[in-house]
């Protein structure tokens, strides 16, 4: 498939509400090898500025493409893309995006297509210039989104998760301690050629200069190590594992907290791993096959207690509960598209369910850590204390770390260039029953 005509494809579905994540596997397939850097670049690049691109497509079509015609308007920003942030020539981008209308069947675009092109090629810095004062633009955040981060956060810090948000996330791996040492593996990779260095918070983390395949990184297939990002990494210290305890890690896929747990201390009684949806738990199921581990994998609402849980008390659960992901849009620059203002309010009625249900399977004495990668306190702080004022045997475990910001309940990480993704982090402990016999 033309690699051009099947980005066109991928963000046509993106703007029609499906996952730029969920497409990508199957239209790889789709285009050559060599095709397929190219591919993921364009889609991903098109997300990241697609409120800017959206903009100047505005400016740039006489009247909006009708909904069935979408792919005309995915090949347009693509080419938009192209245009404004990759190094490839502009008459190829021009020639190459026109081509790929036909490969969209779409002959009658080809026209469009060139005068949209060219017309921005020679008017570029005076609709660029048009947008100066334009926040949207200048921020490439959906207006709504960049107002709540302002609300929460302030404008100063605000600059900086829209400046990480825009970036290309860092690739961070975690090494498997059962396997190797951090010292070691450091020195494998410098062996290796493969630019790094030892992570700022997570004793387990590595940051790669530049992104690899795992096929090029040493005893990767041997379970040495894994790709999972800092913030993501402080989950299992903060749970305070101990031989001899029970573990759940509810929304567990794609299992990279449940494998963490497992290196971290190899001699917990029980690790059972939920989620709702069967396909991510294969991912689970070949993370801890790769690494040697094993856990009990269910596939059920981790809320429906009902329906899988057999009233075993747990003395560990994390809770990595669904959010608006605003601290990784960076990763999934499609929430720029597809996560919408009603989204967040409708999330934070969830996670407090979500907690509410689970707090029944935490024995007493056990911990509970509620995480998200998100950066709004809505889905945050303001959970916990909903769920702490109508739960009396709650109380919050503080949370001593050298990294994030302290907030009422938790502990709140940003988005950093370079660093960690935006998360959020609070512990919990169930006091004991004073009514029990």
């Amino acid at each position: 498939m033309n690699v051009r005509a099947a980005a066109a494809e991928v963000i046509a579905k993106v703007l029609r509400g499906q996952s730029l994540s969920a497409l990508l596997p199957d239209y790889s397939d789709r285009v050559d090898e060599k095709d397929r850097a190219l591919l993921k670049q364009m889609c991903f690049g098109t997300m990241r500025w697609y409120p800017q691109i959206a903009i100047l497509l505005k400016e740039l079509l006489t009247k909006p493409l009708r909904d069935k015609d979408l792919e005309i308007q995915g090949l347009l920003a693509c080419g938009l893309y192209q245009l404004m942030y990759m190094r490839i020539a502009e008459h190829a981008v021009i020639n190459e995006t026109v081509s790929a209308s036909h490969k969209l069947n779409r002959r009658w675009a080809k026209g469009l297509v060139n005068a949209v092109l060219r017309n921005f090629q020679r008017q570029r810095q005076q609709l660029v210039d048009q947008q100066e004062n334009n926040q949207v633009f200048q921020a490439a955040h959906p207006k709504w989104l960049l107002n709540h981060i302002r609300d929460a956060w302030g404008p100063e810090l605000a600059e900086q998760i829209i400046a990480a948000n825009n970036q290309q996330a860092p690739m961070m791996l975690r090494i498997n301690r059962l396997r190797t040492c951090r010292e070691d593996y450091l020195a494998q990779l410098a062996a290796a050629e493969i630019n790094c260095a030892a992570a700022s918070y997570s004793a387990e983390g590595i940051l790669l200069t530049e992104p690899r395949d795992v096929s090029l990184l040493p005893e990767f297939a041997n379970g040495y190590v894994s790709v999972q990002d800092e913030a993501a990494q402080l989950a299992a210290p903060l749970l305070m594992l101990e031989p001899g305890q029970t573990v759940l890690d509810a929304c567990c896929a794609p299992g990279g907290k449940t494998c963490h747990i497992l290196e971290s201390q190899p001699d917990l009684a029980r690790v059972v791993a939920v989620d709702l949806e069967p396909r991510r738990l294969a991912r689970v199921e070949e993370n801890l096959q790769r690494l040697g581990l094993g856990a009990e994998i269910i596939a059920a609402d981790a809320g429906d207690l009902q329906h899988w849980w057999d009233s075993q008390p747990f003395d560990r659960i994390l809770i990595d509960a669904p959010c608006s992901a605003s601290g990784v849009i960076r990763r999934h620059p499609d929430i720029k598209i597809l996560r919408k203002p009603a989204d967040i309010a409708k999330l934070a009625a969830i996670q407090l369910q979500l907690v509410n249900q689970l707090w029944h399977a935490l024995s007493e004495g056990g911990i509970l850590l509620y995480a998200t990668c998100s950066v709004l306190p809505d889905e945050n702080d303001q959970v916990i204390g909903q769920f702490l004022a109508t739960n009396a045997n709650a109380s919050v475990l503080n949370i001593d770390a050298d990294w994030g910001i302290k907030t009422d309940y938790g502990q709140q990480l940003f988005p950093k260039i370079n660093g960690n993704d935006g998360f959020y982090y609070s512990r919990l402990q169930k006091a004991a029953d004073n009514n029990s016999e």
